[in-house]
Parts: structure tokens; C-alpha cells; sequence
């Protein structure tokens, strides 16, 4: 079988400064949501757990 991976036919030219900060924006986007996401999580975690959290012994 052939692994080989194909390889482009033409060079890539470098993104624009229009390209660069759409990424950018995109990738802030993404990190700010999968923080929010994992404030959610720790923040429902905190709220299932309630005071049961400070009953248990030690």
C-alpha cells in the first residue's frame, strides 16, 4: 500500500493580516468559551455539592 502523504502541488502563500486576525479573534473566542465552559462546570460541580462539602470528617 502507499502511505505516502501527497504533498501540495503549489506552495502555501503566508495568510493576510486580514486572515491572521480572523484567526486570532477565533482563537479568543474559543478560549474564552471553553474557560466560561469550565467555570460552569466547576461552579455546578460546587452547587450539587453544597454545604456537604464541610460534613465530612476529616
Amino acid at each position: 500500500m502507499n502511505d505516502q502523504v501527497p504533498q501540495p502541488t503549489k506552495p502555501q502563500t503566508p495568510p493576510t493580516e486580514a486572515q491572521q486576525r480572523a484567526r486570532r479573534g477565533r482563537n479568543i473566542a474559543l478560549a474564552l468559551g471553553l474557560v466560561a465552559f469550565a467555570i460552569l462546570v466547576f461552579l455546578v460541580t460546587v452547587v450539587r455539592l453544597g454545604a456537604n462539602v464541610l460534613d465530612r470528617p476529616l
